[in-house]
């Protein structure tokens, strides 16, 4: 009787914890939405900003935003991978290897604007890439590098070692082991990482703000060495150095619309990437 009271204590305390994540969240949806709803349009998404900023629209922070989060992405995610299966599947089983993953885990919890400064003075700087998407995506990438390591390792511990012993057994490589056998298993794992560091990398404006982002700009990059626009930043500069808080205020918000959409659109095509090779690896 006891046990059945603590249980049903536990799971009502579980759900009530779920129903509180759940309404926070609507809540911050239904925020964002109805604020930033009433400035959606067609030239909102299509048009540069004009009338300092109260008038136009958002299409070169939109722009920006997608090339900085995908080479971003790309940066990172073959680094990652790379890393995580020579620590998984290579790497001697020491206390070196164990402090290093110790490390990878304490950097993923880094303030974000160390390594905008770090960006500001190995790319910006040091390799005299200027101000530019390269130097922000770079940033960037080291900034969500640590997550994805953590995540490609732990799903790549998951995979269950008779799989790599049934491998080696009929005859393949250790490599081969990998590229067949384990990578496609931990594959969904990984994708939980790259989902994660997609939210943070559209969202971060302390990295940019030192190594890629401009004011404002009336066209679009031409290369990945000019400076660009970009939502969290374009947010910042018309909620603090704006004029005219009202308009500035209202376009704000449609910023945010536009960058949860964003993110939640490239999410869910992470997501459904993720559950079909799920789905094709079980069968």
């Amino acid at each position: 009787m006891k046990k059945d009271i603590t249980q049903k204590i536990g799971f009502g305390f579980v759900s009530l914890c779920m129903f509180i994540t759940i309404f926070f969240l609507f809540a911050i949806i239904y925020f964002i939405s109805t604020r930033g709803i009433k400035v959606i349009s067609w030239e909102f998404l299509t048009q540069a900003p004009r009338n300092a900023m109260t008038q136009g629209g958002v299409a070169p922070a939109i722009v920006g935003t997608f090339y900085l989060t995908l080479c971003a992405i790309l940066f990172a995610f073959p680094l990652g991978i790379a890393c995580a299966i020579y620590l998984c599947e290579y790497s001697p089983k020491n206390y070196v290897v164990n402090l290093i993953r110790v490390s990878i885990n304490n950097l993923a919890g880094v303030p974000s604007v160390v390594f905008g400064l770090f960006g500001l003075t190995v790319f910006v700087k040091f390799f005299g890439f200027g101000v530019s998407i390269l130097s922000g995506s770079l940033s960037l990438g080291i900034l969500i590098l640590p997550i994805i390591i953590s995540a490609a390792q732990e799903a790549l511990l998951a995979v269950p070692q008779s799989l790599r012993e049934a491998s080696v057994a009929l005859g393949a490589t250790k490599w081969q082991t990998i590229k067949k056998i384990v990578f496609p298993a931990a594959l969904p794992g990984i994708l939980t990482g790259v989902i994660l560091s997609i939210g943070r990398v559209a969202g971060e404006t302390a990295p940019i703000l030192f190594t890629a982002a401009a004011f404002y700009l009336r066209g679009y990059p031409k290369s990945i060495f000019q400076e660009v626009m970009a939502l969290p930043y374009h947010i910042y500069a018309l909620m603090t150095e704006g004029t005219h808080p009202k308009e500035q205020s209202a376009i704000a918000y449609g910023c945010c619309l536009i960058l949860l959409f964003l993110v939640l659109l490239v999410s869910g095509i992470a997501i459904f990437i993720r559950q079909r090779q799920r789905s094709y690896y079980h069968g």
